[in-house]
């Protein structure tokens, strides 16, 4: 299996809290997103996806929505995939979106890359910028989905690794949206 992560990112490289307004300083990623180009990203992403691997704060945010909206392709596709939770704070019983398998966070690496060698389609990352980085940080990550929103921000959470580390990405393609939103798809490029 290989990791894809999937992010809304603004201009100055922003990732905390796109679609909630009541997240940090969400909702900035609405007017944006349209159904055509960003929403099929997404769906295109989640299609190819045999599991998705979420943050806590990631996951719990999408526990509260997705299942209420049972009904809908797209609400159906990502309440039946089997999701991964890293967290050190949550237990079993907090499991409430099925199927969900808790990693606690102390062992989230190795776990990854348990499931990176097993087979089948991409374990998707959608947003969780920390567990993000820490995979991209271990070189765990074959490709980037960023959606870069036309908006500066001016500070907030980001995705990269501050380590200096330099990791080569190749840019696959490139579809832009008729609200200025731009898909790009990078893949991770092997070094000699």
């Amino acid at each position: 299996m290989r990791i894809v992560i999937s992010v809304f990112i603004s201009l100055d490289g922003v990732v905390q809290a796109p679609g909630e307004p009541l997240e940090d300083t969400g909702g900035w990623s609405r007017p944006y997103v349209e159904p055509e180009v960003v929403g099929g990203a997404l769906d295109g992403a989640l299609r190819k996806a045999d599991a998705l691997l979420l943050g806590r704060r990631t996951w719990q945010a999408m526990a509260r929505r997705w299942p209420r909206l049972a009904g809908e392709p797209f609400a159906d596709r990502m309440n039946a995939i089997p999701k991964y939770v890293v967290s050190g704070t949550l237990g079993e019983a907090d499991l409430t979106w099925r199927p969900t398998t808790l990693v606690p966070a102390g062992g989230a690496v190795r776990r990854v890359r348990d499931l990176c060698a097993s087979e089948g389609g991409d374990v998707l990352v959608l947003g969780s910028p920390t567990l993000a980085r820490s995979l991209l940080a271990e070189g765990l990550v074959e490709e980037l989905i960023l959606t870069r929103m036309p908006v500066l921000l001016g500070g907030g959470t980001s995705l990269f690794p501050t380590d200096g580390v330099q990791r080569p990405l190749q840019l696959v393609s490139t579809v832009t949206a008729k609200t200025g939103a731009e898909v790009c798809v990078y893949r991770t490029v092997a070094e000699d």
